[in-house]
């Protein structure tokens, strides 16, 4: 082997190596750190639905209401993105012609670029008001059915997790449309050229090679959706609202608080170390699930490539 190439392949697995140890390091350092608090806890961390934590001495703090609204907006995120994004990626891919293709590609990847501030900001003051008689009309209409019965807010349907669900889709579709996209484009040119040959129409192309080749693709572009959502923290603590006295009761019209935002919105807490032991469990949490979501998109996608 060449110096240059032996020098090149140190570099590459060295910074490998960096990063996985990164990441071991930062488990590591959330897990000493919320182990105190955690000994302190008096109530069961993974089932409580309390969350009292202004007292050193008395901690009463567990993270399930917190783990469903996180989920649930995230869930509501997703069924709003994915239809969309593979709708994008197949007029993308397949529809439009080249001029019109790249620039519009363009303007989706730029959402991308926008503050999550920017988003939580447009949801709350914006597009809450907007989605507002949308958001009653399936109450009302839907009610009966529990993730459409009235929420924990008192009738309050601007700061709900619908809201957060709706604006939490647009920052997701860049990702998935991109990484579907490129899946897509991937498609053999021998399978697309066949079943025209064989007198497909453009739609039958479609179901036949390009589906069946990049659907594990689109699903490994949805997880990794799904990781950014789970993280997402400053848009969500601008639009979610937090209800007194109130617990998540299934409703996409219920309000709450997620992983990251409660974090963020109590950081006051954290000159107390055993205070904030409290919030770094709630984190530690958070960086498990995401790290593992984050990890089966990428063996999809691997699968994908080895195929």
């Amino acid at each position: 082997m060449r110096p240059g190439d032996r020098i090149f392949k140190n570099l590459t697995t060295g910074a490998g190596v960096f990063v996985v140890a990164l990441i071991g390091l930062i488990g590591l350092f959330l897990l000493v750190q919320a182990i105190p608090a955690l000994q302190a806890d008096k109530v069961s961390f993974l089932f409580s639905r309390e969350w009292a934590t202004g007292d050193p001495n008395n901690l009463r703090f567990g993270i399930l209401d917190l783990l469903l609204v996180t989920i649930a907006t995230s869930v509501v995120a997703l069924v709003i993105a994915m239809p969309i994004s593979l709708g994008i990626a197949l007029f993308l891919t397949q529809y439009a012609p080249a001029k019109l293709a790249r620039p519009f590609a363009y303007i989706i990847d730029l959402l991308a670029a926008v503050p999550s501030i920017i988003f939580g900001l447009w949801g709350i003051l914006v597009l809450a008001p907007e989605i507002e008689p949308v958001a009653k009309w399936l109450n009302s209409a839907f009610g009966w059915i529990p993730i459409f019965a009235d929420g924990n807010l008192g009738g309050n349907f601007l700061g709900t997790i619908f809201t957060a669900g709706v604006v939490l889709a647009v920052m997701l579709l860049p990702i998935i449309t991109s990484l579907t996209r490129e899946v897509f484009e991937r498609t053999p040119t021998p399978h697309i050229e066949g079943a025209l040959a064989l007198g497909a129409t453009r739609w039958e192309v479609i179901r036949t090679t390009v589906l069946p080749f990049g659907k594990a693709g689109y699903v490994g572009a949805s997880m990794l959706g799904l990781g950014r959502a789970l993280g997402e923290t400053i848009a969500l603590a601008v639009i979610l609202y937090i209800p007194v006295g109130r617990i998540f009761d299934w409703s996409v019209f219920d309000g709450g608080a997620t992983f990251a935002s409660k974090i963020a919105a109590n950081y006051s807490e954290f000159n107390n170390p055993t205070s904030a032991g409290a919030y770094i469990a709630a984190g530690l949490v958070l960086f498990v699930l995401t790290f593992v979501v984050n990890f089966a998109a990428r063996s999809i996608i691997g699968d994908r490539k080895g195929d």
